[in-house]
């Protein structure tokens, strides 16, 4: 599995939830998670999340940092699993920069009390799992109440190396996991 974090400021619409994003983008082949700025803007067209369609939930915010991750198998389920995988990597780093338990996960979401932190999505391509996980940078203007890493006085780009790297670490030691043992009789 291999991370990038591109200093380009890309607004994300949901397009970016494509097989292959990471190769045709950064030239990164296989399994991957890509890191960037910027805001946060999806259309009704672009959803993903069938309950926010109904619901009519706009999904917008000015500053965000963004992870696209892409696994190439097609299993859903285990997409839902390192999705959540992400967000507990994300509320164990912002807890532990600021030595005390201020973010609890709620399935993929992240709250400090009633402000939201996070956004995120999996689904499945026919090739691949694509996840899309959002941290709020700022928390000006969004439709829900938020707080974002300003808030907690943390430098984005930085933190956004840890994260990737804790993910790619925590994949790597999930395939050691699988790989030790031997089947049972």
């Amino acid at each position: 599995m291999k991370a990038h974090y591109s200093e380009e400021t890309i607004t994300y619409s949901g397009e970016q939830l494509q097989s292959h994003f990471a190769y045709r983008q950064y030239g990164i082949l296989g399994d991957s998670i890509i890191g960037f700025r910027g805001p946060c803007d999806v259309n009704f067209d672009q959803m993903v999340d069938i309950e926010d369609k109904r619901s009519g939930s706009r999904i917008y915010s000015q500053d965000m940092l963004h992870f696209i991750i892409e696994h190439h198998d097609t299993d859903l389920e285990k997409a839902v699993l390192r999705q959540w995988l992400m967000a507990n990597i994300v509320k164990d780093m912002i807890n532990t920069i600021k030595a005390e338990d201020l973010i609890v996960r709620k399935g993929s979401d992240l709250y400090d009390k009633d402000a939201k932190i996070s956004i995120s999505v999996a689904t499945v391509t026919p090739l691949s799992t694509m996840i899309h996980f959002g941290v709020n940078i700022v928390s000006d203007n969004t439709p829900v109440k938020t707080m974002g890493l300003v808030d907690y006085h943390i430098e984005p780009v930085a933190f956004a190396d840890k994260v990737m790297s804790e993910y790619v670490n925590e994949n790597k030691a999930m395939q050691r996991a699988r790989n030790k043992v031997n089947w049972v009789r």
